[in-house]
Parts: structure tokens; C-alpha cells; sequence
């Protein structure tokens, strides 16, 4: 059985863990989490570290023990240069509290590239994690809509950035803004729903690596997809209706709908892993085998397997990619935010300067 960590880091990474907990404790209703034991597919501990303590109260299905505050008053305010100080003077505190759980064979650190404690933690806590634990490190990365403002865009930006350079085992994308599209919900609904599917994908490759399978992907496979291109990839899921083919539902979980980040797999992809569930009746393995030729002539190298469970087919995709058009498109306007945030205060400081001038020679009477 693997030992897995998963680490949600500031707000965003502190409310995914939690739809992560809620969906290991089942449907047990409001006090589940105080009678029920977690069914994780495996060995699983969470953390939830935050600077802002009414963040961590906010939580629901995270357990007490599995909450940690790192004193800095009530939070950052996204300020990353605040957080990356406050990493700074707390890490070997936050290192402790880690190494309490043990070793691991695959940790996940969940974190929006926008905010202030969980951007700035980020890049620093992989470097440190890299050091101390043999395991690969995958970060799930949650991108900011791009009307937030100009420090989320700029945080994103200097975020992802630091990310890249830690040479994590890889970083996994969330767009907020294309998934909202897809949700059709206001701004809280669409936070809960984007929360909840990028638990239960995590839940579901977590299942799969720790499965026997009639055709078999594990931890080296994450590790060599992961490795693929530019280090950078995103997760597709598609459940099978009624009739459709075990094709059609392996080549859905690559739809423009059922993916977390915009990506033309099919043009951009380096490396696959496709994870296939269901009943074994709606299992033709020729057709899986044939399927994934294919896509293997396109997407590159496509590792596959087949876990047999009640139900119609679910296919979780994972893969990286050679270009990302999209995180080009985001840093122009962040550079963009960044350029008039200067002018306008550079503009302030003018006009004050200005009316300080009028009384330049003189002196207060009293």
C-alpha cells in the first residue's frame, strides 16, 4: 500500500483538501468526521496549513489534528513577500509537523498560484520537501480568474514561475476562469463545484496507483508521464452514458469540457496516462488496447490502465504538455496589470509631490 500526503496550502489548497476529507468520509452527513474513519484508497495523511486561522475554522471534514496554523496574525493579506518571510521563520516548525506523518512514497501539494500564504509557501515548502523526502512531489497548481485583479495575476505569474524552477516531479493545472464556463453557476457555487471535481480526480489516480488492474499503471508511470515535456500538464475525466463505446469514453476524457485546464491534447501533449474503471462487461480490452495505439501515435507515449469496478466506464486522463498557449496568454496580461499598477502609482506619487510643492518654503504660524 502506498503512503501518500497531500498538503492543501492556504485557502484555496485548505478547501480542496477538505472536499478531499468529504469525499473519504462518504456520505455520512454533517457528523461524519466525528463517528466515521476516513475509506482512503490508500495509506492517506492531509495537512491543512494556513496563516490565516478563520480559514482553517471555516474547514468542515478536516480533522482538528490535520489543521495547521502557522502564526502570522490572521493571514497574509497576498502579500507573497510577507509569506515567503513567514515560511522562512516557521519552517522547521511546518517541517515537524510533516514529519510527524511519517514516510511517504507521493505527496501532493494543493495550492492557488493567486493568494498569499499558499503562492508563496509553495515554491519554498517543495524545495524543502525535495530535500528531505525520497518521493515524487506533484503540485495541483489553481489559476486565478483573470478579473481577480492585479496582484492574483502578478502572484500567478511570479508563482507559477518559482514552481517551474523547484523541478518538482510536475505541476498540474486548475483554471478557475475556463471551468467556470463549464459550470454555469455563480462565482460560490462554481468554487464548491471546481473544489469537489478536483478531489475526486485526485481520489480517483490515488485509487488507481494503489490497485491491482487487469492492465496496470503505477508510481514509475506517474512519474515518466510526469516527467514529459515541459513539466506541466492537467487532468480529464469522462464518464460513459448510456450506449457509448469503451472509444468514445477514453477519447472524452480528452473534451474541451471534462479537462481542467484549456489544452489541445492532441497538438500539445507529450505524455498520457489513461485510467480506466468500470464493469468488466463494458470492458473490451482489444478495443482499450487498439484505442490507446492510436492516441499514442498523436499524444506520445500514453500509459494505460484498467481497473474493474461496478458500474459504466469513468476515464481519468492525465497528461503533460510541450506548450501551454494559454499560460502565455495569462502571463501578457499580468505583465500588463503589473506595468499599469506602476504607472498609476508613479501617477500618485507625482500629484502628491505637487501639492507638497505649495509649501515647500514655508513654515506653520501658530
Amino acid at each position: 500500500m502506498l503512503n501518500i500526503l497531500i498538503l492543501g496550502l492556504g485557502q484555496c489548497g485548505n478547501r480542496i483538501l477538505d472536499a478531499i476529507n468529504r469525499e473519504a468520509f462518504g456520505s455520512g452527513g454533517t457528523f461524519a468526521k466525528y463517528y466515521s474513519r476516513q475509506k482512503f484508497p490508500a495509506s492517506v495523511k492531509t495537512i491543512a496549513i494556513n496563516t490565516a486561522v478563520n480559514d482553517l475554522k471555516e474547514l468542515k471534514n478536516t480533522l482538528a489534528k490535520d489543521r495547521f496554523h502557522v502564526p502570522h496574525l490572521h493571514g497574509v493579506g497576498a502579500n507573497r513577500n510577507i509569506g515567503k518571510q513567514v515560511f522562512e521563520e516557521n519552517k522547521e516548525m511546518i517541517l515537524e509537523e510533516i514529519d510527524k506523518r511519517g514516510s511517504f512514497d507521493l505527496i501532493f501539494v494543493i495550492t492557488s498560484t493567486a493568494g498569499g500564504s499558499g503562492s508563496s509557501f509553495a515554491p519554498l515548502l517543495v524545495g524543502e520537501l525535495k530535500r528531505t523526502y525520497n518521493a515524487p512531489i506533484i503540485c495541483i497548481a489553481v489559476l486565478p480568474f483573470r478579473a481577480e485583479g492585479s496582484i492574483f495575476l502578478q502572484n500567478t505569474a511570479f508563482c507559477l514561475r518559482e514552481l517551474v524552477a523547484t523541478k518538482s516531479s510536475g505541476i498540474l493545472l486548475v483554471d478557475n476562469q475556463y471551468l467556470k464556463k463549464y459550470s454555469g453557476e455563480d462565482i460560490k457555487s462554481a468554487y464548491d463545484k471546481i473544489n469537489t471535481t478536483t478531489a475526486r480526480r485526485i481520489l480517483f489516480l490515488i485509487e488507481a496507483l494503489n490497485s491491482e488492474m487487469l492492465m496496470v499503471t503505477d508510481l514509475g508511470d506517474l512519474k515518466t508521464v510526469m516527467s514529459g515535456g515541459i513539466g506541466v500538464g492537467t487532468m480529464g475525466f469522462y464518464e460513459a452514458s448510456k450506449g457509448s463505446t469503451i472509444k468514445s469514453t477514453i477519447l472524452g476524457s480528452f473534451k474541451p469540457s471534462g479537462l481542467l485546464f484549456p489544452a489541445n491534447v492532441y497538438k500539445d501533449g507529450a505524455r498520457a496516462m489513461l485510467i480506466i474503471k468500470g464493469d468488466k462487461k463494458y470492458l473490451d480490452l482489444d478495443l482499450v488496447t487498439k484505442t490507446v495505439e492510436e492516441l499514442s501515435k498523436e499524444v506520445g507515449q500514453v500509459f494505460k490502465g484498467v481497473l474493474v469496478k461496478k458500474g459504466r466506464p469513468k476515464v481519468l486522463s492525465l497528461f503533460t504538455l510541450n506548450a501551454v498557449p494559454e499560460l502565455e496568454k495569462l502571463y501578457t496580461v499580468a505583465a500588463e496589470a503589473i506595468r499599469f499598477e506602476m504607472e498609476k502609482r508613479e501617477k500618485s506619487k507625482k500629484q502628491l509631490d505637487n501639492a507638497f510643492a505649495h509649501i515647500e518654503d514655508l513654515e506653520p504660524i501658530y
